[in-house]
């Protein structure tokens, strides 16, 4: 099948290499020229394991293409997917209009029956105005249909190629039976493709990350609530985990969510809901608390220096906003970087994927480290802002031997505590006792 893609983000260029894997002809469309010329060459934008190998083997075997002409991948193509950004207004309100001026150009290029799926995260109603955008200039036929992503950074290419459901909105039959041959190599071992009404299937995916932002703001009222009463975070996790009608996921406490996907979605919904004149009050306080926690270590860093860090040394390990990505778009380290530097404080920083993005946007404001170590050196505490798995068995007598105090500020709760009372480190974390040596 002739597949296009508009939009060569995280989604469009997973969802564009995972299709041309499964044998379809695939036309990548960017703006970026730039970027473009990148992946035509064979350089890979953006961080995600797995998928390079793919991108690699699908580009030299000539199923995967990149241009900068939306008539040229409009040609011929038998599905256009729209993989635009959908970013939050100054209200939270997706700003839908990348979405809506492709569908304008679209209008105006078809020449044959194509289904147009929307495939970035978009407010219900979306598709109502995308189809009657494209209509004003259409002079064929075409269906408008809705396909959300529920890609996890980190294991986009897996959740894509093994997908849990694939949900798809669309009141034609027509449009039903081309998605359905597209996304059934997918789904051989058995699991959904699920039909729906359109307007569902927009809601269905703001639903979903709603309600996994709800679990983490959730848990991290509870870690609160166990460091006041004296309990312990891990072992209540441990206790509702195990509920099947809860599970064990989305039950970290640490210093809040972010990314691309969470922080906008909870705002888009809280905005579709006023915009139907309803207060949507759970995920109001889901975003109250997210907020609290993307700082919630700095009290207590002001606390053990009895005020006043002017001229201390942070180190902090990891920028993105969650490990195995470099993606640090609403990255709770960015919030604990500048409450540092805005009470005098140096930062020496590192990430394996995260820091050429974080020097674009904070440039030489802080020192980038060449490895973790390197990060400790005179350091008078370690913040730890994401949980790499190259952090949880560090060298201790080395990092003893580096920092100027045994002293770290977890958010992610990488280390036990019976361990670092053994290591002889003062140690803070989320929602568990401190461990002071």
């Amino acid at each position: 099948m002739k597949v296009t893609i508009v939009g060569t983000g995280y989604v469009g260029l997973v969802t564009g290499t995972c299709f041309a894997e499964s044998g379809n002809h695939v036309t990548c469309v960017d703006v970026d020229q730039e970027k473009v010329n990148k992946l035509k060459n064979g350089v890979i934008t953006i961080y995600e394991p797995g998928l390079e190998k793919l991108f690699q083997r699908n580009l030299r075997d000539g199923r995967l293409y990149f241009t900068t002409s939306l008539a040229e991948g409009v040609d011929d193509a038998e599905v256009i997917f729209l993989a635009l950004p959908t970013p939050p207004g100054a209200n939270g309100e997706a700003d839908l209009s990348y979405v809506l001026q492709v569908a304008e150009d679209l209008g105006k290029l078809l020449k044959n029956y194509t289904v147009i799926v929307a495939k970035s995260t978009v407010p219900v109603g979306t598709c109502a105005k995308v189809k009657q955008t494209i209509a004003q200039h259409a002079k064929v036929e075409f269906d408008v249909v809705s396909n959300p992503e529920f890609l996890r950074e980190g294991v986009a290419v897996e959740d894509f190629m093994k997908p849990d459901r694939v949900v798809i909105g669309t009141d034609s039959e027509r449009a039903r039976k081309i998605m359905h041959e597209l996304y059934a190599p997918f789904v051989r071992q058995g699991n959904p493709i699920l039909f729906m009404d359109i307007p569902s299937a927009e809601l269905t995916k703001y639903a979903a990350n709603a309600f996994l932002a709800m679990k983490i703001s959730f848990m991290n009222e509870i870690a609160i609530l166990c460091e006041k009463l004296g309990a312990n975070v891990d072992m209540v996790r441990i206790g509702i985990g195990t509920d099947s009608r809860i599970g064990k996921r989305f039950l970290f406490p640490g210093i809040g969510y972010g990314g691309s996907c969470f922080p906008k979605d909870v705002q888009a919904l809280v905005q579709s809901a006023h915009q139907v004149n309803y207060e949507f009050k759970i995920l109001q306080a889901v975003m109250d608390v997210n907020e609290r926690q993307k700082t919630y270590l700095i009290p207590f860093i002001l606390n053990h220096f009895q005020g006043n860090i002017k001229g201390k040394r942070f180190a902090i390990w990891g920028l993105a906003f969650k490990p195995n990505t470099d993606d640090i778009r609403e990255a709770p380290s960015l919030y604990i970087i500048r409450e540092l530097l805005a009470h005098g404080a140096s930062v020496r920083a590192f990430d394996p994927e995260a820091m050429p993005n974080v020097k674009k946007q904070l440039g030489d404001q802080i020192e980038y480290a060449l490895d973790q170590y390197h990060c400790l050196e005179q350091a008078d505490a370690l913040i730890i802002a994401t949980e790499w798995n190259e952090f949880r068995t560090p060298d201790f007598d080395r990092m003893r031997e580096l920092m100027k105090q045994k002293l770290i500020f977890d958010g992610r709760n990488v280390f036990e505590l019976d361990k670092m009372q053994e290591e002889g480190f003062n140690y803070i974390s989320i929602g568990r006792k401190p461990v002071l040596s």
